[in-house]
């Protein structure tokens, strides 16, 4: 609990000449988060020696600092203890100091340290690997914040869920951990949510394979939902493309973006695609396209265009997919014209 008044109280003169000493960019810390050099006590020298032990260089452990300002209010016992904790995932010190440089801010949350190191066990004794879980801690923190115990709910959740919707107990692991690497902010989220969200799939007359065909596809998305929003975004679908219950499921599992996105969103995106001159039939036909930002679509279009490629007369296939996928297609359409009419190395048929 550390004051944020800054109208009254003076910068502490010795935690100044500790970060001077260090060659740390000061005005970084005066923009950032003036607050932390407010605080009668710090510990700058001994968070310092702490980096640097693991192997940080002055450069590192400036960077470090100026990111991450608050780093030297927590005491040596506190980093110590948090460094211990990574180093249960972490190969060797070069890449824990690597991974500190990267995410100071994850590193330097000790508040939750008991269920961080709760968790990160758990995570181990259910199958995910250390770098998984490395990427975890570093991209998604606040999940190593809850109790193990609300964790492991929600896992076990899923898992039951799995096998009630037909899945087999020899893939669910399997199906688990990948489900939790593409997404594991599923593990924010409360059993009831999770409940609640398939038993609306089901009540839409959604089959268990093709419930469990969409847990797969969305990558645990559908978690993040609920009844209301996917409810507007199902009938927003059917209205525009004008189809049965039976052929917007059809759609919906094409193009899970369909049940995903808010309507807002669907509607920027259909907009997007019709002033482009492609029209709703194209689009029920290849769904797939509004899983694409306007900005995206509008440029793959203008890339085309200018090989002479017109979309408005073909199908929106070659618009879709990653970025890499897009630039397969398009090297082969380029490829396709650059080609020459003629075979320049076959003999020439002249008439004499």
């Amino acid at each position: 609990s550390y004051t944020t008044d800054t109208k009254s109280r003076e910068e502490n003169k010795k935690t100044l000449e500790s970060l001077y000493s260090l060659s740390v960019d000061i005005t970084k810390i005066r923009r950032l988060k003036e607050w932390v050099l407010l605080q009668d006590v710090a510990y700058v020298k001994e968070i310092a020696g702490i980096l640097q032990e693991m192997g940080a260089d002055e450069t590192t452990v400036a960077n470090i600092i100026e990111r991450c300002p608050e780093a030297i209010l927590h005491t040596p016992t506190e980093i110590n203890s948090q460094r211990a904790l990574w180093q249960l995932i972490c190969q060797n010190e070069k890449q824990l100091i690597k991974l500190i440089e990267q995410f100071p801010e994850s590193f330097f949350s000790t508040e939750h340290h008991q269920n961080q190191k709760a968790n990160i066990l758990f995570f181990q004794e259910l199958g995910l690997k250390n770098n998984i879980i490395t990427r975890f801690l570093t991209s998604a923190p606040n999940i190593f914040y809850n109790p193990v115990e609300k964790n492991k709910n929600v896992i076990e959740t899923l898992q039951r869920n799995y096998l009630n919707l037909g899945g087999s107990e020899a893939n669910m692991k399997i199906w688990m951990l990948k489900l939790l690497s593409q997404n594991p902010f599923i593990l924010l989220n409360t059993s009831t949510a999770i409940q609640e969200n398939l038993e609306f799939l089901q009540k839409n007359d959604f089959t268990d394979q093709e419930v469990l065909q969409l847990l797969s596809k969305l990558k645990g998305f559908i978690f993040q939902l609920n009844s209301t929003t996917m409810q507007k975004s199902m009938l927003f679908s059917k209205n525009v493309f004008k189809c049965s219950d039976q052929e917007l499921k059809q759609l919906v599992l094409k193009c899970p973006a369909l049940l995903y996105y808010s309507v807002p969103v669907l509607e920027e995106r259909l907009e997007g695609l019709l002033k482009e001159g492609i029209s709703i039939a194209q689009i029920r036909e290849t769904p797939v396209v509004l899983e694409l930002t306007t900005q995206i679509v509008q440029y793959r279009i203008k890339k085309l265009s200018a090989l002479g490629y017109d979309i408005k007369s073909g199908n929106l296939e070659s618009l879709n997919g990653t970025k890499k996928d897009f630039e397969a297609i398009y090297s082969k359409i380029q490829s396709k014209k650059e080609r020459p009419i003629f075979n320049p190395v076959a003999p020439l048929h002249i008439e004499e």
